[in-house]
């Protein structure tokens, strides 16, 4: 079997997570964050809607990460942002780290929100 190193060029890849922690391209964000291909920082959580809606237009797809297991999100924010044209998949927020990195290495226009793993 061949395996093939999966490259991200310059886009933020998503290196490690643990209790309270994400790794993005080298840096450690602590508690809620919003990991794009060319940036990474802190997010408010679905109190901060605004930030996520910068990125219409840039991104097709916003995962959205709630923790440890898959929970609701609010209506709300989903519709601001689905009402922008953004798509929204909510996962658990390993699963939404693993399938934006998987997204990111095909090119696609992609970015997740995350709330932390306990």
């Amino acid at each position: 079997m061949r395996l093939t190193e999966v490259t991200y060029g310059t886009a933020k890849a998503i290196e490690g997570y643990g209790p309270g922690f994400f790794r993005v391209a080298g840096h450690v964000l602590r508690g809620a964050c919003l990991i794009t291909p060319w940036d990474a920082g802190p997010w408010g959580g679905f109190d901060d809607s605004a930030a996520p809606l910068s990125l219409a237009g840039r991104i097709d797809v916003l995962f959205v990460g709630t923790g440890d297991k898959i929970a609701h999100i609010p209506q709300t924010f989903r519709d601001a942002l689905e009402g922008q044209g953004i798509g929204v998949e909510v996962m658990a927020s390993p699963t939404a780290a693993r399938t934006y990195n998987v997204l990111l290495g095909e090119g696609r226009r992609v970015a997740v929100a995350l709330l932390p793993v306990a």
